[in-house]
């Protein structure tokens, strides 16, 4: 019996492999298209005045696909194009005469494309002496005193930290948990706040990172990683539940009860919904500071787009920060969009969105208490920047007009061809820096 079935299975391999080789044949090849945009400049920046030529490609596998319409629009980055126009591209990539800006800020060409019945878009944004943008946002006179108040709310509760080992989440060396410690609620009452902490096994002091997160609602596994290279991190969500739970809890809340969380309470100062976030950043240091494993003197706090907006605010309110590094902070220079050029995120004044339903009076002053230009104003820790000129969700504009009010050392990395994103170079960078500027190992620091 076992040679005949032999024979039957070398017959029906030899049948598939006639079948899949006319199939593997007839495939078309996977063609990687694109449509870049490119300002003239190697550095991308300009002087008011001086005019820019943008250069756009339209390529399949590196090489122009000639005969395809471009459309394009010039303007100011996030506001409607000044000038839009269609041309076809020849074999050579388009160059486009941008124009330019009479006063510091971004102008911006988004290129769209169809190829083989699929649209591709490109991006890219030339900076008119960025250096010199300053912010739309009022720095209110009570501001300090407000915060001070905040501060004593929350220095009246006990931080009751509760821990949840978490030994599927450490390493070898590192240990993790789940801690949850009390915070300031939005009404009379406490809230949690919830975090992983992780924490070298070894015995010693260690400096100590607090993580700050992006927008979103999400559950976190905590940066073993960096705690190997001899750090404690506590990375935290913002919304007081729980950050271990399964995925769809978190998709639930998004598109649920979290949903538009970013305006909740805006018409007031002590409803919004980051006060609470706010003063969660300064309960999640209050709780580092107080670890016997801490060294006493080295606290970091970084994180990206809201993170890096929450990095700058914890700096700014806390002075027991000693350095901080920021990827692309949103909620900076919100009110851009009143002064007719882009906000931050989430860009509640953007007329774009809707019908102007945040452009009241009440909603305005709120912002000024919770934007991160007037915490930037404040930070005095050395601190690492880094974003993109072609960042749709926090525009540039914005971000410098956060970064170019603070006083303390400070240094940008430009990735100025990137959106909503950062490289992994910049993150290796960023955390680098960071370790070597807490442990005093590595290179010397380059914010001076």
């Amino acid at each position: 019996m076992l040679p005949s079935i032999r024979v039957r299975m070398s017959v029906v391999c030899a049948v598939a492999c006639l079948v899949a080789v006319p199939l593997a044949q007839t495939r078309q090849p996977f063609s990687r298209i694109a449509v870049t945009v490119t300002p003239d400049r190697a550095d991308w920046t300009y002087q008011p005045g001086e005019p820019v030529t943008f250069r756009i490609d339209v390529v399949r596998d590196g090489h122009q696909v000639a005969g395809t319409a471009v459309k394009y629009g010039v303007g100011p980055e996030m506001l409607p194009p000044v000038t839009e126009t269609t041309v076809t591209v020849g074999a050579a990539p388009l160059t486009v005469a941008g124009g330019t800006m009479k006063a510091p800020g971004f102008l911006r060409l988004v290129a769209t494309a169809v190829v083989d019945g699929r649209t591709y878009r490109g991006v890219g944004t030339a900076g008119f002496a960025p250096e010199r943008i300053q912010p739309t946002q009022v720095n209110p006179p009570d501001f300090d005193s407000f915060w001070e108040g905040e501060r004593a709310r929350l220095a009246k509760l006990p931080i009751d930290a509760k821990w949840t080992p978490l030994p599927d989440y450490g390493t070898a060396d590192v240990d993790c948990s789940q801690v949850n410690l009390q915070n300031v609620g939005l009404t009379a009452g406490a809230s949690r706040l919830y975090g992983i902490l992780c924490m070298p096994r070894a015995p010693g002091k260690y400096p100590a990172i607090l993580s700050v997160p992006g927008a979103g609602v999400r559950p976190y596994r905590g940066l073993p990683d960096i705690a190997a290279r001899g750090l404690i991190t506590f990375q935290i969500g913002i919304h007081g539940i729980p950050v271990i739970q399964p995925q769809e809890v978190y998709d639930s809340l998004a598109q649920g009860g979290l949903s538009g969380y970013p305006t909740f309470g805006l018409d007031s100062r002590e409803r919004y919904y980051y006060r609470r976030v706010y003063t969660g950043t300064l309960r999640a240091n209050d709780f580092l500071t107080s670890l016997p494993q801490w060294d006493g003197r080295n606290l970091a706090v970084t994180g990206g787009s809201q993170g890096g907006a929450l990095a700058i605010v914890t700096a700014g309110l806390d002075r027991r920060v000693t350095r901080l590094a920021a990827y692309y902070p949103a909620l900076s220079d919100v009110t851009g969009y009143l002064s007719q050029r882009a906000g931050g995120w989430p860009h509640m004044f953007r007329a774009a969105d809707g019908p102007a339903a945040h452009r009241d009076d009440a909603k305005i002053k709120t912002t000024q208490y919770y934007d991160v230009v007037n915490f930037a104003r404040r930070v005095t820790a050395p601190g690492l920047y880094s974003w993109g000129f072609n960042d749709e969700t926090c525009p540039p504009t914005s971000m410098y007009s956060a970064y170019n009010v603070i006083t303390a050392p400070k240094r940008l990395i430009l990735a100025r061809d990137t959106g909503h994103r950062s490289t992994q170079e910049q993150v290796d960078d960023v955390h680098d820096w960071l370790a070597d500027e807490l442990t005093g190992r590595g290179r010397p620091s380059a914010v001076r």
